[in-house]
């Protein structure tokens, strides 16, 4: 069998791209597997620009740049939709739908979300012959055309502002009063100032109707319950987004009730060694730069896990002999006196024990797992489990630890 990857990233947009270039580049083991086409919603859209340092960058650039940075530092970059994994144990397991197991000491989950539906009449029945959720996938199929957008958030302003370089006319399908939008406001700016797009206050889209495409929409006003026929060739709908964890719904892995993946503030999930990044987890803001931002911090996170991990297992749960632990911190006095009096007592010097310092500052993992509150603490460990522990230990107990 193959020796088990480093890093194995589930997601190729900006989060795991990212988080692939920042491994790869501090010499762990790397693969990325992405079950659509590497990039994520970067190939949703056209330009970006407000990513910093790069002023209206195009999208498909930024995409193809993540994927060539990630290669040169030898991440591997493979297909695969992953429709199960194993995460109980240190090695992890990954199987994707084609049947292929990949192996990883760590992971990162970066599979982003997914356009969320309306689940009105007629919207499953149309899709991809009149109702999009890719206004940069499918606009030129609208050249000259009449199109609405539903939704007033950032995409979907942003996607009408686009849709209006190929449609004849763009309606937004806005839920609130008139003036009132969710986007941000440079966006509600620029689409007042659009000649080619309308606007349907107080409105919702209530079904879908047409013979073989979509030929009109029924439109719902929220305050008077009226419904009314609108005429056109194509309905975008921008409504949300969905987390992509389906694969995770028999995992061990905690989703809160929306289905995101928790994590704290270094992108640790409830499982060591698995972390998420982008869009799939729960957070507060979700752009191309803070997707990059949090794979980043999951792979730094990973690094420290594995180093702080196997140290462990190699040093401490590998050996066949007693193993003296000592958790201090080079500043801290009292632990520094500890350590002299472990010295003195020849500790080292003894044939059946080992000593192992874990620094307290630069070892978190191993810190909190054994819920070390205070230093110096020692332990002594034998046959892969803790036999004794001495807190702030005087030299007497020190004595008794050793013998």
């Amino acid at each position: 069998m193959d020796d088990p990857y480093d890093f194995l990233v589930i997601g190729g947009g900006p989060a795991g791209l990212s988080s692939a270039i920042y491994a790869s580049r501090s010499k762990l083991d790397t693969l990325v597997l992405e079950g659509n086409s590497l990039g994520g919603q970067l190939g949703n859209y056209e330009d970006l620009e407000n990513y910093p340092g790069m002023v209206d960058i195009n999208a498909g650039d930024l995409q193809e740049s993540l994927q060539e940075h990630a290669r040169k530092f030898g991440a591997d970059l493979v297909k695969g939709q992953v429709v199960d994994l194993n995460v109980d144990d240190f090695i992890k397991e990954v199987k994707t739908k084609d049947g292929n197991v990949y192996r990883s000491k760590s992971l990162l989950i970066a599979t982003g979300a997914d356009p969320r539906k309306l689940g009105v009449p007629g919207e499953q029945e149309f899709s991809g012959r009149g109702v999009s959720y890719c206004a940069t996938c499918d606009a030129d199929f609208y050249v000259d055309l009449e199109v609405l957008v539903v939704g007033n958030g950032n995409s979907a302003v942003e996607e009408a502002i686009h849709l209006t370089n190929f449609a004849s006319r763009v309606t937004l399908v806005v839920i609130h009063e008139e003036g009132k939008m969710d986007a941000e406001k440079l966006f509600q700016e620029q689409a007042y100032e659009n000649d080619k797009i309308d606007f349907e206050w107080n409105s919702t889209l209530a079904r879908v109707e047409g013979d073989q495409l979509v030929e009109r929409a029924i439109l719902k006003n929220v305050r008077t319950g009226k419904e009314r026929e609108f005429p056109c060739d194509g309905i975008f709908i921008f409504v949300g987004r969905v987390p992509s964890t389906d694969f995770l719904e028999d995992s061990p892995i905690e989703l809160n009730d929306s289905g995101y993946v928790m994590t704290d503030e270094n992108m640790q999930t409830n499982i060591q060694g698995v972390y998420a990044a982008g869009d799939v987890r729960q957070k507060s803001v979700r752009q191309v730069i803070t997707a990059a931002g949090d794979g980043a911090t999951a792979a730094v996170q990973s690094q420290r896990y594995l180093e702080a991990e196997e140290h462990w297992r190699d040093n401490v749960l590998a050996t066949d002999k007693q193993v003296i632990v000592v958790f201090w911190n080079p500043t801290h006095d009292e632990s520094l006196e500890t350590l002299q009096q472990l010295e003195e007592l020849g500790v080292e010097e003894v044939e059946d024990k080992k000593l192992v310092k874990i620094d307290t500052y630069r070892n978190e993992l191993i810190t909190e797992r054994y819920k070390i509150k205070e230093i110096p603490t020692v332990l002594t460990v034998e046959d892969s489990q803790e036999v004794g522990r001495a807190v702030k230990p005087t030299r007497q107990e020190l004595k008794q630890l050793i013998n």
